[in-house]
């Protein structure tokens, strides 16, 4: 039996996956959710085979809801046209189902779903992961990093973000606030923050580029920049050449 999530916010559209999911009695629908927060939840408590996910939701979309899944099921995106959406999914999704569908266009994903159910769980991981990378590079997707605190899910506006930093697996994103740890690399911050506002000066930091007040000499062929809330960050000499450029100095 494949257990599924169906995670939109559209009634009708949730309707429409579970009337044609009457065809495959080998498929059993454990919960239909409204939006990204319940789906969320959802996930962490049935650890489904697979989901039905919209893209376009509100409070946080279907991308941001992946990037908090620890260990994502497959996916079969349900999505209006969205240009990197559409060049995330043709190479790497189970599949994606373009609203409106018809039952014939959504039979055929399925099959597909079950045809490539046989890689595993790994598998579905890597290309849920892929999918992101790619998805990233949207600028829709640039403005904001979702992040999980506890049980709470937190919304950072890249405006509020100081500097992020590695920490181990993951990387800490330094607002006003506190620091809040976000599964993803220092390379995927650097590849997908605007680089007019957010320079890597260091291996370990990244820094947003109207937090500094001043840049200081430190040992030899390295800096310190000081942002405005205090904090001292290690500038290397390549970081140091970077953040000229930027500053135009």
């Amino acid at each position: 039996m494949t257990r599924v999530l169906i995670i939109d916010d559209e009634p009708l559209a949730r309707m429409v996956v579970l009337e044609y999911l009457q065809a495959f009695p080998q498929i059993q629908v454990l919960q239909e959710c409204g939006d990204g927060f319940e789906g969320l939840k959802a996930i962490q408590q049935h650890q489904p085979d697979l989901i039905f996910l919209d893209v376009q939701m509100p409070k946080i979309n279907g991308f941001e809801m992946l990037e908090l899944v620890e260990n994502p099921p497959a996916v079969i995106f349900a999505t209006a046209f969205d240009e990197f959406a559409i060049k995330a999914f043709e190479t790497h999704a189970v599949d994606y189902l373009l609203k409106p569908f018809s039952k014939e266009r959504f039979v055929k994903a399925i099959d597909k779903y079950l045809a490539h159910s046989a890689a595993g769980p790994a598998a579905n991981a890597k290309t849920t992961e892929t999918i992101l990378e790619i998805a990233a590079q949207s600028p829709a997707q640039n403005e904001r990093i979702v992040v999980k605190t506890g049980t709470k899910v937190k919304i950072i506006s890249v405006q509020d973000v100081e500097y992020l930093q590695a920490d181990d697996d993951y990387v800490s994103v330094i607002t006003a606030e506190g620091a809040f740890l976000k599964n993803k690399t220092m390379a995927f911050f650097e590849k997908t923050l605007d680089p007019r506002y957010f320079v890597r000066v260091h291996r370990s930091y990244i820094i947003a580029i109207q937090q500094i007040t001043r840049l200081d000499p430190y040992e030899k062929d390295s800096h310190l920049a000081i942002l405005k809330s205090g904090a001292k960050i290690p500038v290397s000499k390549t970081g140091y050449v970077k953040l000229k450029q930027v500053l135009g100095i």
